[in-house]
């Protein structure tokens, strides 16, 4: 048999390699993932968004609802969402959706835009999660870039500390190059501000360079390691992205088979790297009659039950009206699962002789139970779920399916309850 000298060996020979590998490893998520992303333009932004958004999203539901399909169960839970937290993530944009100005005209927004959100943070009215879609840093845009994002945290903080949920979302990024300079900037304004937390970005998958360089690599690995720890989520921008490949606008969609090749890419890049990935959004809006506003609602409802079996477990939304839409597809696909995710997880942890298993004829192994188990985290974390119900249906406490799953930062525990 071979002695302990080679196993030294080995361990010398893979050390710098298990360092690399364990510094980007981030071992699932370490908090809640918001459902959604909403977007809106910075010059429609108010202190009182959230309020406005809720009130005509709960107008929709009473004119036009139910939402088609949601069970009654569903519908109740989607209405006590949109009173209590309609919008789980805010991005006041200063790109697409707010297009080019005179500098003076930006420079305002941002004043007013950070304004507006500090406001909102010292009323205790903020999302959770909160933040600004900057310009590009691709030549044209990127000193306006730079310029928007260091005012608009020189006047949030003057007024308000930097929220914990805070993140800058980096739009049509084409090269690794661009992610470390946006690192940088990050590091910089975090030194200048005196921000007392890490400054993080996400990066908007929406142009072909991002998912496959001119030399063929595949980069979006890179562009997570070249963020140095600052990058929270990849988020796919479905119509830059069709656009950019020649797809006619008729045919623009999260569910195109090209959208599928990108979003499948940013999920193995992120994967490792314990990174969210998010979807993009539909711009078919529940608006007009009856008719139109259900038929939207069914479209949308229907992609975001595709994406979430997927394993993409957020979204962009546009508009308030597709906020019920937003929750009945989530709240009714963690509901669907429940039992039988429930049921699973607790046959393989009461079963001390695996791999045999008590589950019937399903034969689950470790990193499937750790799945189960963030399944039933996601859907506690989304409200879609009670923690009494998954004590009951699964005998597990939040903390435990914590320790089952790997969360936060933990690789997947393979020992089993007695």
């Amino acid at each position: 048999m071979l002695g302990p000298e080679f196993a030294d060996h080995l361990d010398q020979l893979l050390r710098l390699d298990d360092a690399s590998r364990s510094a980007r490893r981030g071992g699932g998520p370490s908090g809640r993932q918001p459902v959604h992303t909403v977007y809106v333009p910075a010059d429609q932004l108010t202190a009182d968004v959230v309020d406005r958004w809720r009130a005509a999203a709960l107008a929709a539901v009473r004119q036009h609802g139910p939402v088609p399909g949601a069970s009654q169960q569903v519908t109740e839970l989607v209405a006590a969402k949109l009173a209590a937290e309609p919008v789980e993530d805010l991005r006041i944009d200063f790109e697409d959706g707010y297009g080019i100005r005179d500098d003076a005209d930006e420079d305002a927004a941002v004043r007013s835009a950070a304004a507006c959100l500090a406001d909102a943070l010292l009323a205790g009215t903020a999302p959770a999660f909160t933040g600004l879609r900057m310009k590009s840093l691709e030549g044209p845009a990127r000193r306006r870039a730079v310029r928007t994002l260091d005012l608009f945290l020189a006047e949030l903080t003057s007024r308000s500390a930097l929220p914990a949920g805070f993140r800058v979302t980096l739009p049509k990024v084409t090269s690794v190059a661009q992610v470390a300079a946006m690192a940088e900037l990050c590091g910089a304004l975090e030194a200048a501000y005196r921000l007392g937390r890490p400054l993080r970005f996400e990066l908007q998958v929406e142009t072909p360079e991002a998912v496959l360089g001119p030399d063929g690599t595949a980069l979006l690995a890179p562009m997570i390691t070249a963020a140095a720890g600052r990058c929270a989520g990849l988020h796919y921008g479905t119509y830059d992205y069709s656009a950019s490949l020649g797809i006619a606008g008729a045919y623009q969609s999260t569910e195109h088979p090209a959208a599928d090749y990108a979003k499948a890419v940013m999920q193995v890049a992120a994967a490792g790297a314990g990174i969210p990935v998010s979807d993009g959004s539909t711009n078919v809006l529940p608006v007009g009659g009856t008719a139109a506003v259900r038929a939207a609602w069914s479209l949308h409802t229907r992609l975001i039950r595709r994406s979430l079996e997927r394993g993409y477990y957020q979204g962009w939304d546009l508009h308030p009206a597709q906020l019920p839409a937003r929750f009945a597809a989530t709240f009714g696909f963690y509901r669907d699962g429940l039992a039988d995710t429930a049921d699973r997880l607790r046959s393989y942890l009461a079963s001390r002789d695996y791999p045999a298993g008590r589950g019937g004829g399903v034969l689950d192994e470790p990193a499937t139970a750790a799945a189960l188990a963030g399944f039933l985290l996601r859907g506690l974390d989304a409200g879609a779920v009670s923690a009494a119900e998954v004590s009951a249906l699964a005998g597990l406490r939040r903390e435990e399916l914590e320790r089952v799953c790997g969360w936060p930062g933990r690789a997947p525990d393979q020992t089993r309850a007695p």
